[in-house]
């Protein structure tokens, strides 16, 4: 019987209470889930969903109980929800901790097919191992009484005591049910070919009883096999390779059978002694060793045919292979064997692995005997003297030759000694003076490996690596030459002797250690002609160490030119005053709007665009030899494929920068996106990065490739968190940040109107008609610079790319989430916060909002939450919430529209940044640049006095200006798209 479908959750969650038990059934994803009261009462579920179950009570005597019974497949939620619930009944977390064990065995794709006990297709957990079948053993013995509560049908009269199942072949059961259900997709039809292991109900398969055993003896029996080669003699054939003997002969071999025990793996032994029936390893192995073991045994032998004899043989003791035969086992016959179970094990003192290492470099620098000065010298470039050849290696036109070492064993091998092994067609060869064994293939492999040549990206990122892929196999890679020393100074920039720049002259402010350290980095690798990405925590002042590496290029002869940086629209205007305020000799223009133009542009010059006009407006900019290109918030081409990520990668520069703080938001072909523009080539082709790194990384599957990804990775990107050690040692900083962002045309247009018509209504008013006239004024152009709904009253708005402050905010918002930190917004407008909290609800961002209604315990109850993280996004009303909250879950605070009293957002700020907070505070005020909010914030930073003398009772105090002054402070200057 299964639950009704109208079943709430609540009634569902209730079911973890219950006692539960598992019934069997043919084939086994049709076995069920039985919940049942021990008291006798109905379980949780829709009216009359309960069926009949006959359970044993203490008393082991059989009573009939109500229970609700859900198919495996949609008991499993219910079951591991069970695990983490305090109160669920013993026998519920047993078959939750059950449940867990086989969603891992199934996860790990252990899955035999095989046929039930009624000729019905299903699927099995296995091959298990010893540490898998000790995990069930473990769990077996913690099986409640109540888990195994229904009787066997055998072994008792009606009234009297009945035999209770197994713990183990239970919970077997249970797995194996688990198992069968799962994979029954309604894609896994186009996998099998047919219903049969597919679909979910029974498929009778009685044809297939014969190979699912064969299966199952070779990779589900108690035993495993083995071969052990051993060295019997030798015969009187000559060596092939190398110094002969000295009385000419080689070794002859036999493969002796061996057998391993499944559930103890230190148990082993040769087939001849568990045949001979010793009392050791009958105990030992069971009564099923013999036919488990030929079972096995006639898989191998289809593997590797010479292994056929011993299917035939009284006892299946070993075999004498032939030296071609003895080839295959060093090669792809030893593969084969692998994948039916059975491991070939060679003699110690022969096995040699032939290893291939490439050295790379440039051309004619072997690493012997160069200058390894330090990098004084040439200081003016920015390189050192050790750098002097980087450029030639580097350029895009020059290729590197691999230069193949190789080995056997710890030998060394010369070229002429690879060409004896290589011709040799036989296994055993002697060389220098001892035998050693070796596939011929191989050897022949490694011969015809071609010296190959690479461009300086591909050599550099296998250097990085310590490893390449050629024709499918690893090999590893080391340097040499000016190559080698590159590798050196990226793998430890700050090392002892690497020159290092202080803050430019020019830079009208002093940056703080770790700034110092980002801008020699970026430094180091825009001066090699490598891109960079740095991607620094949001607040740490990626900003300003990007305008000081701008002015230190201006004093290299061969990086100095002007710089392009392409960033949001909402971000132009920040770029512009934290460059004119902190390089105020450096000109600055913005590329944007109707009449952008690039005439009369000078080496040093900054030139701010947006993503979107840059992808209009490419070919020309692409025209400009730029010093520098940059990109901010490079997430925005995280998508090689769109046309803005195209149109980027026609912009010409001698360096590239991306800055981020959020380089993988999703996944790691983000990262490739952002890389591949920094440094083209560096990871490879996408599709082949997804399949050999990013699919590996991400599934946690190999950690080989992660440590490789990481290797090649680090010395390109900077990554540098507010929690670091040594970025914020003393108490956390508070950083506050106007940020300018531009009206929409919509929202110009509302304003221009506005100023015009209300300064004519203005001029023929006195009195408290003119100030209340000015109040109006002032609202509506802060709403305006909010969202035109807000002005507009909308009822059904569309808020989406009609606000700057909107589009800045949803960067912030991703920014900080992409960074799991957490935000309080504040607006002194209830309708701009539920405008808000509208629009981020529409994208998924979790928040809440607090104002002037909220009831006081509904107010404690919000604050709880965020503190807790439940919610980390916090719209706030100003006024309801500027004082006596401790919200110190946020590092970031956004004031949506200013008041224009300082210490009325000063408070607001400080319910964040007060006692407790241990993360830096960033505070971001959004001015809609060219308006009244421009102006005011002008006042509040150039004259700190006049804004306490004016502005320190708010607004009021401008009711007081005359209509010229009231007139330049609301004029729009610019500003629009």
């Amino acid at each position: 019987m299964h639950l009704h479908p109208a079943e709430t959750p609540c009634e569902r969650s209730g079911l973890s209470r219950c006692c539960v038990v598992f019934v069997p059934s043919d084939p086994p994803r049709t076995g069920l889930i039985a919940f049942w009261n021990p008291d006798g009462g109905p379980p949780p579920g829709p009216p009359g969903a309960a069926a009949a179950l006959t359970v044993t009570g203490a008393d082991l005597r059989r009573r009939t109980v109500p229970a609700v019974q859900l198919p495996v497949r949609e008991a499993l939620p219910v079951l591991t929800r069970a695990r983490a619930d305090d109160q669920a009944s013993p026998s519920a977390a047993f078959w939750g901790a059950a449940a867990l064990l086989g969603l891992q065995f199934v996860a790990r794709g252990l899955l035999l097919p095989g046929v039930s006990p009624t000729d019905r297709d299903a699927w099995r957990v296995g091959p298990l191992g010893a540490g898998d079948l000790e995990r069930i053993r473990e769990l077996a013995a913690s099986m409640p009484p109540t888990a195994h509560a229904t009787p066997l049908e055998t072994g008792a009269a009606e009234d009297g005591p009945l035999l209770l199942p197994e713990p183990e072949r239970l919970l077997r059961a249970f797995l194996d049910a688990v198992a069968d259900a799962l994979p029954r997709t309604p894609a896994a039809a186009f996998a099998t070919a047919g219903p049969a292991f597919a679909a979910p109900e029974p498929h009778p398969v009685p044809e297939a009883r014969a190979w699912a055993a064969d299966l199952a003896a070779g990779l589900d029996a108690g035993v495993r096999l083995s071969l052990r080669i051993e060295v019997t003699g030798t015969t009187g054939a000559d060596a092939p390779a190398g110094s002969a003997s000295p009385d000419g002969a080689t070794p002859s071999f036999r493969a002796v059978l061996q057998i391993h025990s499944v559930s103890d793996p230190s148990l082993v032994a040769d087939a001849a002694e568990v045949w001979a029936g010793s009392t050791r390893s009958a105990s030992a192995f069971g009564p099923r060793a013999r036919m488990d073991a030929l079972l096995a045994l006639r898989r191998a032998a289809r593997a590797w045919p010479p292994l056929a004899p011993l299917l035939s043989a009284a006892v299946p003791d070993s075999v004498e292979p032939a030296d071609e035969e003895i080839a295959e086992l060093l090669g792809p016959a030893s593969r084969a064997l692998a994948a039916t179970g059975v491991q070939v094990h060679w003699p110690k003192e022969l096995a040699r692995k032939l290893t291939a290492r490439a050295v790379i470099g440039p051309a004619g620098q072997d690493g012997a005997g160069e200058d390894r000065e330090g990098e004084g010298g040439d200081g003016r470039r920015g390189r050192g003297r050790a750098f002097a050849d980087t450029p030639t290696f580097l350029s895009a036109d020059a290729l590197l030759a691999f230069d193949w070492r190789f080995a056997l064993g710890d030998q060394q091998l010369s070229r002429e000694e690879l060409d004896r092994l290589a011709e040799s067609s036989r296994p055993i060869v002697r060389l220098r003076d001892q035998w050693v064994l070796i596939d011929p293939e191989e050897a022949r492999r490694a011969r015809e490996t071609k010296d190959r040549k690479v461009t300086p990206i591909d050599a550099l990122g296998a250097v990085l690596t310590g490893s390449t892929e050629v024709d499918g196999r690893r090999v590893e890679v080391t340097a040499t030459g000016g190559l080698e020393r590159l590798r050196e100074r990226l793998a430890d920039p700050e090392s002892t002797g690497a020159r290092q720049i202080g803050q430019p002259a020019a830079l009208t402010a002093t940056l703080r250690d770790y700034q110092l350290r980002g801008l020699n980095w970026l430094n180091t690798m825009t001066s090699l002609g490598l891109g960079a990405c740095l991607a620094d925590d949001m607040g740490l002042g990626k900003t300003i160490t990007l305008i000081a590496l701008h002015l230190h290029r201006q004093g290299e002869r061969d990086a100095a030119g002007p710089t392009l940086v392409v960033c949001p629209t909402s971000l132009m205007g920040n770029w512009q005053r934290e460059i004119e305020r902190f390089a105020p000799a450096t000109p600055v223009r913005r590329f944007h709007g109707a009449s952008r133009s690039l005439e009369g542009l000078a080496d040093g010059e900054f030139v701010l665009t947006t993503y979107g006009t840059m992808r209009l407006d490419a070919p020309r900019l692409a025209a400009v030899p730029w010093g520098l290109v940059v990109t901010d918030e490079a997430q925005h081409v995280k998508n090689p494929h769109s046309a803005t990520a195209k149109q980027l990668r026609t912009l010409g520069g001698r360096a590239r920068v991306a800055l981020t703080g959020t380089p993988v938001e999703n996944n790691l072909s983000e990262l490739w996106a952002i890389l591949d523009w920094t440094t083209p080539g560096l990871l490879g082709r996408l599709g082949t990065f997804r399949q050999r790194d990013a699919s590996a990384v991400e599934g946690g599957e190999d950690p080989a490739a992660a440590a490789r990804l990481a290797a090649l990775v680090r010395p390109f990107l900077l990554r540098r968190r507010k929690s670091d050690p040594g970025i914020a040692p003393e108490l956390p900083p508070k950083t506050e940040t106007d940020r300018a962002v531009s009206l929409t045309a919509e929202q110009a247009g509302l304003y221009e109107a506005v100023v015009r018509e209300t300064l004519a209504e203005i001029a023929g008013a006195d009195g408290f008609e003119r100030r209340g006239l000015v109040m109006k004024l002032l609202t509506s152009l802060k709403q305006i610079c909010n969202h035109p709904a807000q002005y507009l009253k909308e009822e059904r708005p569309r808020i989406a790319d009609r606000s700057g402050k909107v589009e800045l905010l949803d960067e912030l918002v991703d920014t900080i989430l992409a960074e799991e930190g957490s935000v309080l917004v504040f607006t002194q407008y209830v309708r701009m916060a539920r405008l808000l909290e509208e629009h981020l609800a529409a994208r998924g961002v979790p928040t809440q909002f607090l104002h002037g209604g909220t009831p006081v315990a509904r107010r404690e109850e919000m604050v709880a939450r965020f503190q807790a993280g439940g919610a980390p996004v916090f719209l706030l009303s100003l006024k309801a919430a500027g004082t006596g909250l401790n919200l110190t879950r946020a590092g970031h605070v956004v004031h949506f529209d200013r008041w224009w009293n300082p210490a009325v957002e000063a408070q607001a700020t400080d319910r964040a940044y007060r006692i407790g907070q241990t993360q830096p505070v960033q505070v971001h005020r959004l001015i809609a640049e060219g308006t009244i909010e421009d102006r005011i914030a002008e006042m509040l930073t150039r004259k700190q006095g006049l804004a306490d003398a004016v502005l320190g009772s708010g607004e009021a105090a401008l009711t007081e200006l005359t209509d010229a002054e009231l007139a330049d402070l609301v004029e729009l200057r610019g500003g629009a798209r």
